[in-house]
């Protein structure tokens, strides 16, 4: 075998060490480019942003839907404004999806500073109760909302802020109302003074505070009239309460269902209108109507009546 065909010997210590001065190397260029970035950010600033749910309030609750702003609190470190991509967020009650949704191109937090991005989110009750039917109206239930803030930083890239808050929501329900009889304070044809009793029941699981009310009252389909004014009470949840509401109309208007009542054999009514009232989760203006109902006049001697209500009735209208 001549000289030139024999396989060439290389030392295993050196291929090693060749290969490891090959990787040395690489390392030495990727931490000399992680010192410069390093460098990089202290010198001019650059850092993560942080978020935080300052607030949510309910600035619109009735009986169809919630309005629901959720506050989120986003502070930029950075010299200069970042982006906020997207928004995602979701509201669940134990687990269950009620909405979800996204919202793109939110604006921007400036350097150097925090900015309140407002988030609105609609509830619409009609969506849920058709949804989950164990979810029923006069309820509070549970609610958990996600949120992810899309932001995109310089140095750091595109990140994800995730955000949590729970809290509680009704379900509101409008309340029930009852004509429970008319009390005339002075009677004539051409304009009776009454007083309405009427009782009102709260089916939600929280209180109501009555602040005022409005409404209008039909007997046998000829509308009486009816009135607007301030009225103070407390309806405890799923209980009671009497309010008294005055009432001046003509009776020569009213047809026979006013004589009806006065001879103690009823008459039918109709009464709509509308409550407001204070709330734990703020102020709601909740219906009130109640359609063939009965109520008659009725007098509680007891109570200090006038016993000759009856008599002066008589006289009025043999007169006319």
């Amino acid at each position: 075998m001549s000289s030139s065909d024999k396989p060439e010997v290389v030392e295993r210590d050196a291929k090693d060490d060749k290969n490891e001065e090959k990787g040395g190397f690489i390392e030495k260029v990727k931490d000399f480019i992680h010192d410069i970035g390093e460098k990089i950010e202290e010198t001019i600033g650059f850092g993560k942003p942080t978020a935080d749910v300052a607030a949510i309030h309910i600035p619109k609750i009735n009986l169809e839907r919630a309005d629901i702003v959720v506050d989120v609190l986003v502070t930029n470190p950075n010299p200069i404004p970042i982006p906020l991509i997207d928004i995602n967020y979701l509201i669940e009650s134990d687990g269950r999806k009620l909405i979800s949704g996204l919202i793109p191109d939110a604006g921007t937090i400036h350097a150097h500073g925090s900015e309140t991005v407002k988030i609105p989110v609609t509830l619409i009750y009609d969506d849920i109760k058709s949804t989950y039917n164990d979810i029923k109206p006069g309820s509070i239930i549970p609610y958990k909302i996600k949120v992810e803030l899309i932001v995109d930083v310089p140095v750091f890239g595109r990140l994800t802020l995730p955000l949590e808050k729970t809290g509680e929501i009704p379900i509101p329900y409008k309340p029930d109302i009852d004509l429970e009889k008319i009390h005339f304070e002075r009677f004539s044809f051409e304009e009776t003074i009454a007083v309405l009793h009427l009782k009102l029941e709260n089916k939600n699981d929280f209180d109501l505070g009555l602040n005022g009310l409005d409404y209008e009252l039909w007997l046998s389909d000829v509308s009486i009239g009816g009135a607007e004014l301030s009225q103070s009470a407390t309806i405890e949840k799923n209980g009671f309460t009497s309010i008294e509401l005055p009432i001046t109309f003509r009776p020569k208007d009213c047809g026979s269902a006013l004589w009806d009542m006065i001879r103690g054999r009823g008459t039918g009514y109709t009464m709509k209108g509308n409550i407001d009232v204070d709330t734990p989760f703020g102020a709601m203006k909740l219906p009130i109507s109640k359609e063939g109902g009965t109520t008659c006049l009725k007098k509680n001697k007891g109570d200090g009546e006038d016993e000759n209500d009856d008599e002066g009735i008589k006289k009025e209208r043999r007169r006319h």
